[in-house]
C-alpha cells in the first residue's frame, strides 16, 4: 500500500504504529543480546574478559571520578600566593 493509497485511520493509529516499531526494536535487540551472551559463554577465556572488563570499568570510574570530584583551589589561597610571591620579588 503506497502512501497516496492509505486510508484515513484513526487518532490512535500513530500510537499502534509507534508501540508495534518499539516491540520490532526490542525483539531484534534482544536477539542480538542473546546471540552475543551465547558466543560468549562458548570462549575458553570468558573469566579473562570478566576480569579486564572489571579492571576497565574500575579505571574509568577513577578517571570520572578524579575529574569530577577535583576541588579547586581556594580563590582566597591563590591571591595570598600570588601576593607573596609578589612581596619576595620586590624585595620587601
Amino acid at each position: 500500500m503506497t502512501r497516496g493509497a492509505e486510508r484515513p485511520g484513526s487518532p490512535e493509529q500513530p500510537v499502534v504504529l509507534l508501540v508495534a516499531g518499539l516491540a520490532d526494536l526490542t525483539v531484534s535487540t534482544l536477539g542480538s543480546v542473546l546471540g552475543m551472551v551465547r558466543g560468549l559463554l562458548r570462549r575458553s577465556d570468558t573469566a579473562e574478559l570478566v576480569a579486564e572488563a572489571e579492571q576497565d570499568l574500575i579505571a574509568r570510574g577513577r578517571l570520572v571520578l578524579d575529574q569530577y570530584a577535583a576541588a579547586p583551589p581556594a580563590h582566597l589561597e591563590v591571591l595570598a600566593r600570588h601576593a607573596m610571591a609578589r612581596q619576595a620579588g620586590d624585595g620587601v
